[in-house]
């Protein structure tokens, strides 16, 4: 009964109040995909000085790293909420068997990585560079390098995860430190060859990113290792297949979501090169820009699965529906904060890239336009993950491929056949008007369960 006490007094997550935890969460997360976003960012700004193809070539990467990223961050989704959840309920045994299963799950995940390169990754690059073999070559050594080192992503996640559900956000900073620096030092080091070293092109940038995420994994086990010992760490073949099936009943509709939207980012690369390879440059370039402007809203709703699914486990209904309330609030305010930069500042962003003429004039218009799709899809954003903290996923999957998936190539489709880009970017604006209700009728069916569970067992 003492230790009980002790963890309940200790664990913010059922006690802080929910506006300042909301922010306090939300601030680590927020952190570690700026440093997940800055990557990929760091890479094309650098890039983008070797030449527009370089340029191009990094951009068709992009859905298929973010393919990569959903293995790694659907497993830490799940990890998330199942850890979390067994802390509300004080179940230790949950706790040590949910994180043995993690490190299982990430190695599955960069072997099947793995398996994608060898099978997969020249065919890609020769279907998508439109013939250019300038683009295909540039491309193909960036990702190469990218995907057989991927092991230090999934593993990164993993124990980035650890500290921030038991609580102990500030020791993630230790882990984004040594993994955004090594990144940010190694990158021109590698792409240009200073210090006697060979200039590598695009596979330095590669380099550059895997070495930081490896360093960053590495940071990650010392520091749990030292200092969490909350979720202890121990690794087995023959993880418990409960914990298993509980992970991956929450953390697969994120992984298949953002999968499918890589493979929207693909139809669209294959739709706007008919436009011409500044387009495919102009659009991965505004991609990388809203992974880097929203990353407060997403820190802001992933700390919110934190929230929600601790609260679940220790019934307090009250605190799950303020937590979405303040986090509502939050994301609105930042992303109006985005789409008054973007409104304002759309070339001094685009130049950061060494854009050129024909690049401004097609950029310019999708950033103003696509920063309007940003602020429209807060509810949307958020619901996603009250609905995996709260082990709905199905129910995550059903919006977000709404909103993301299915309502982007309908318009996409239809926008392509005026000849008239600007239509093109816009359709995203007219998906995330659509997801709206879907939104709506999706919360009241699951908050109609969530109350039902609840009630019963207190009954």
């Amino acid at each position: 009964m003492e230790h009980l006490m002790k963890t309940e007094k200790e664990n913010i997550m059922g006690t802080m109040p929910v506006p300042r935890l909301v922010i306090q969460t939300g601030i680590p997360l927020m952190l570690s995909l700026l440093i997940n976003s800055l990557y990929n960012f760091v890479d094309s700004v650098f890039v983008s000085r070797l030449s527009e193809d370089a340029l191009t070539a990094v951009s068709l990467s992009s859905p298929v790293q973010t393919m990569m990223g959903a293995l790694g961050c659907g497993i830490a989704v799940g990890l998330n909420a199942v850890i979390s959840k067994a802390l509300g309920e004080n179940d230790r045994e949950k706790v040590k068997k949910a994180a043995s299963a993690s490190f299982f799950l990430a190695g599955c995940a960069w072997l099947l990585i793995l398996a994608c390169f060898f099978l997969f990754g020249r065919a890609y690059f020769t279907w998508q560079s439109g013939g250019n073999t300038h683009i295909e070559e540039y491309g193909y050594a960036y990702l190469s390098i990218c995907m057989i080192f991927s092991f230090g992503q999934m593993g990164q996640w993993v124990f980035d995860r650890f500290v921030i559900a038991s609580g102990r956000s500030h020791l993630f900073l230790f882990t984004l430190s040594a993994s955004s620096v090594t990144n940010l030092i190694l990158d021109p080091i590698f792409i240009f060859g200073y210090f006697g070293l060979p200039a590598m092109g695009t596979a330095g940038a590669a380099a550059a990113t895997a070495i930081g995420q490896i360093v960053g994994c590495i940071a990650g086990y010392c520091i749990n290792r030292r200092f969490n010992p909350e979720i202890p760490m121990t690794f087995t073949l023959r993880p418990d297949g409960e914990c298993i099936r509980e992970i991956l009943y929450v953390g697969i509709p994120t992984t298949l979501v953002q999968s499918v939207t890589s493979l929207v980012g693909i139809f669209m690369n294959t739709v706007l090169i008919a436009y011409s390879t500044t387009a495919v440059a102009v659009y991965g370039v505004c991609l990388k820009i809203q992974n880097l402007a929203t990353v407060g809203v997403h820190g802001i709703d992933n700390g919110l699965i934190l929230i929600v699914a601790y609260n679940y486990g220790a019934k307090k209904e009250q605190r799950i529906y303020d937590a979405i309330k303040w986090a509502l609030l939050y994301s609105f305010a930042i992303y109006l904060v985005i789409l008054a930069f973007l409104e304002c500042f759309p070339m001094q962003v685009l130049q950061i890239f060494d854009a050129s003429e024909e690049m401004l004039a097609t950029g310019i218009p999708a950033l103003h336009i696509l920063a309007v799709a940003y602020l429209f899809s807060t509810f949307g954003l958020v619901f996603a993950e009250v609905f995996q903290a709260l082990g709905m996923g199905t129910f995550s999957l059903y919006l977000t491929s709404a909103r993301q998936v299915l309502s982007p190539l309908i318009f996409v489709s239809a926008a392509s056949l005026s000849g008239n880009i600007c239509l093109i970017w816009s359709a995203f604006i007219f998906s995330e008007i659509l997801a709206l209700p879907v939104t709506v009728f999706l919360a009241k069916k699951v908050f109609r369960k969530v109350s039902a569970a609840i009630f019963a067992t207190d009954e």
